[in-house]
């Protein structure tokens, strides 16, 4: 039940996890080290070893599952694997809503913090900002909450990099707010709360992220009582596939543990 006979159909398995296992491979070559990359790559690699060694592969797998006990591990494993499948699906599905969601008010804006590099914000904070900036704009009397702290490679907060490029691009410092300490969504969005409490703005918000993002944004928000819509900023195409992985996995441990 574990043999490809056809030799194309290997090839064509083995060449599909090669090309996917760049998409995860590459993030890291350029400093970008995360729970989605590792586990794509994992994902990668077994799905190579699987095409590429069959039917040896298939040889050891109809041993396993002829054995007693191995027949249970791989059920076990096969269910696992289907039920991972269609969470998968299910929450691919919710993230692609939250991405395509729009403002359905003015509400205050909260911009989630993102890396900074040296020479100002990385591209993915820079096109966030650009969201925010452009939905700024068009909303003229919406306030915003540019939310985080300073990591240890970091040359300032990224709260003080946002608030700089958003003044530098036509936003009146009168309408921003620094939230510099926060270090995760998490953070960000409970210290954004404590800054909507004090200037009493209310508990519904449009957060700027991105659109891969969105989903768990909201989630975390529903945990802190606050009602989000969203503002979804793009993302380079080589970098999806590793952060929509660990999207998977956050909304996961949402669930579970927010």
């Amino acid at each position: 039940m574990f043999s490809i006979s056809h030799l194309w159909i290997r090839l064509l398995g083995t060449g599909v996890c090669l090309v996917l296992l760049a998409f995860f491979v590459f993030p890291m070559l350029i400093g970008i080290r995360h729970v989605g990359c590792y586990a794509g790559t994992l994902a990668c690699l077994l799905g190579i070893v699987f095409f590429a060694a069959n039917p040896k592969v298939s040889v050891f797998l109809g041993r396993v599952w002829e054995n007693g006990t191995g027949h249970i591990i791989m059920c076990v494993v096969i269910g696992i694997a289907a039920l991972c499948g269609i969470l998968a699906v299910a929450i691919s599905a919710g993230m692609l809503k939250a991405m395509t969601d729009k403002p359905k008010a003015e509400h205050p804006v909260i911009v989630l913090g993102c890396k900074v590099r040296s020479s100002g914000p990385s591209l993915m904070l820079q096109r966030r900002l650009d969201a925010a900036a452009a939905y700024l704009k068009e909303h003229p009397d919406v306030p915003v909450i540019v939310c985080g702290g300073q990591g240890k490679d970091e040359p300032e907060t990224e709260a003080q990099c946002m608030y700089a490029y958003l003044v530098g691009h036509g936003i009146s410092a009168d309408r921003i707010t620094k939230e510099e300490t926060s270090s995760s969504t998490y953070e960000n969005l409970m210290n954004a709360r404590e800054i909507l409490n004090k200037e009493e703005l209310g508990t519904q918000i449009t957060v700027v992220t991105d659109g891969y993002h969105q989903l768990r944004a909201s989630l975390i928000a529903s945990s802190l009582s606050l009602q989000a819509d969203a503002v979804s900023a793009g993302t380079s195409w080589y970098l999806v596939p590793c952060y929509w992985v660990r999207e998977w996995l956050g909304v996961c441990y949402q669930f579970v543990f927010g």
